[in-house]
């Protein structure tokens, strides 16, 4: 057993796919119409991932105050540096995890707002 997708809030479903594709290589699974006002049924897969990734419909435009997601990454650095190479904004640098000695952390905001983390493993 495993889980299928976790959902992440989006505004932009266009902005967010493309945001997941070009930082993460992600994969389009699917990208169908749903109901009827335009809004679609988007799911990524991040490569070597079982869970994908599906946009849900944000309830606001504000920012996340707490981190809606953990990433996992062999070099958590050289993922953050990457990331702040095409402008992404980087919420705070890798660091030991406090909640688990020998785990490096870092944040980042995504196109969508949503305060991302991203962890070794």
């Amino acid at each position: 057993m495993h889980v299928q997708f976790a959902e992440l809030p989006v505004s932009d479903q266009d902005r967010a796919k493309a945001f997941y594709v070009e930082h993460f290589d992600c994969e389009v699974v699917a990208d169908v119409p749903m109901g009827q006002d335009g809004w679609r049924w988007v799911e990524l897969k991040f490569p070597g991932a079982e869970t994908n990734l599906h946009f849900v419909r944000r309830a606001s435009q504000a920012p996340s105050e707490e981190p809606d997601m953990m990433l996992v990454a062999d070099d958590v650095s050289a993922v953050i540096e990457a990331l702040r190479a095409r402008g992404v904004e980087i919420l705070t640098e890798p660091q030991d995890a406090p909640w688990q000695p020998g785990r490096t952390v870092a944040e980042f905001r995504d196109s969508e707002g949503n305060r991302m983390d991203i962890g070794s493993r």
